[in-house]
């Protein structure tokens, strides 16, 4: 492990209390190689040449703010779920890097593999669905002792811009699991764009509630869903691209190119407050061998209006089991959705395998192109 060198400010501003969410009085004390701990107050990652290392959990706590500045990387330990950052309710992360020096974030592993680490998650005060007469108020899934949500649709938790995500999605059970990136309660005024997110062990985005909006997310080789929207989110999300390469043959129970559920796990069918979101431009491709569940999966609630789709397979035996499903036991979409999209019929895609009990609509045509342009992602450096 590379050491951590942190200015004297810096350092001041960093509270470590090993993985623990509490707000101790008595901090052990920060050391050069710890990157973990309660943050209380201001802490900056300058580009200084220096290497980062995230060896814990790290809680930006309500009136700090973590800053990280564009080139910088941080290298997460291989410690699965318990390593990952966590802004809470009242906290921001400013990580706005550029196209030209991008912000990362990876494993230390010497060989990096998916859910070496459990990402970023957002807590912020933006509505959740809910039951009439109930608090906008949820715990986080990763750690039930912090909350999110509230009544503040324009809620601010920072920026996240040109912003690399590596082997992340570590799992807890079947129930529980670190993404990529999650956005929990996540208001408007928080700026998310431009994000690649690559060998994901779970979801690559995950929106649950909240009002905020993303643009330009690229996400290639998430085991389960690419894109997952939940629990009342209302956002518009702009330009995605989701990719699973040729080879990449991990399976989940269920993954698919967009899954969408208007309350949360569909448990709580007479929800106020549920999904009603809008997606403007989206592309999947389904490369790896085997089949996905569902290209588009809306269910539970859950409206959408989705422009601009463009599904592709790109083998025989890397098709989808439904092309856009609106069906589900726990709850249909409902008949507002409105889902415009060209499929590529190329290799065994049917775009007529539709599941739409709610009578929304469906706008399915064949094409072999889509809307999203893969040069919005150049600065990656992925190669499609």
């Amino acid at each position: 492990m590379k050491k951590l060198f942190l200015s004297v400010l810096a350092i001041s501003g960093l509270m470590f209390t090993g993985c623990s969410s509490d707000d101790s009085d008595t901090p052990v004390g920060p050391t050069t190689s710890n990157l973990s701990g309660n943050l209380f107050t201001n802490l900056t990652l300058e580009n200084n040449g220096n290497e980062y290392i995230l060896n814990g959990a790290l809680f930006v706590k309500d009136g700090a703010t973590l800053t990280i500045e564009p080139g910088v990387t941080v290298k997460a330990l291989a410690g699965g779920t318990d390593v990952y950052i966590l802004v809470e309710k009242g906290g921001k992360i400013v990580a706005n890097g550029t196209a030209a020096s991008p912000i990362k974030f990876t494993s230390n592993a010497t060989s990096p593999s998916a859910g070496d680490w459990g990402g970023i998650i957002l807590n912020g005060k933006a509505p959740l669905s809910r039951q009439s007469g109930s608090a906008s108020d949820a715990a986080t899934e990763v750690n039930t002792g912090i909350f999110f949500g509230g009544d503040v649709p324009a809620d601010n938790s920072g920026i996240m811009n040109y912003v690399i995500l590596e082997y992340t999605g570590a799992r807890i059970d079947d129930e529980s699991e670190h993404n990529g990136l999650t956005l929990n309660g996540v208001g408007s005024g928080t700026t998310i764009s431009n994000i690649f997110i690559k060998n994901g062990d779970d979801d690559g985005i995950e929106f649950f509630g909240g009002t905020v909006n993303a643009s330009n997310i690229l996400v290639v080789n998430a085991k389960d869903d690419m894109f997952d929207y939940t629990q009342g989110y209302t956002g518009t999300c702009t330009n995605l691209y989701g990719v699973r390469e040729a080879g990449y043959t991990a399976v989940t129970s269920d993954p698919r190119g967009i899954e969408a559920d208007g309350n949360l796990d569909g448990n709580t069918p007479t929800d106020i407050n549920q999904s009603v979101f809008t997606i403007n431009g989206v592309t999947i491709i389904n490369n790896g061998g085997v089949d996905m569940t569902d290209a588009i999966k809306i269910r539970r609630g859950a409206t959408a209006t989705i422009t601009g789709a463009y599904v592709m397979s790109g083998s025989a035996t890397s098709t989808y089991g439904d092309f856009v499903d609106l069906e589900d036991s726990r709850g249909n979409s409902t008949s507002a959705t409105t889902i415009t999209v060209v499929g590529n019929s190329a290799n065994g895609l049917d775009i007529t395998d539709n599941k739409n009990a709610p009578g929304a609509t469906i706008n399915a045509t064949n094409g072999t192109s889509g809307s999203v342009a893969t040069s919005l992602f150049s600065w990656t450096g992925y190669s499609f």
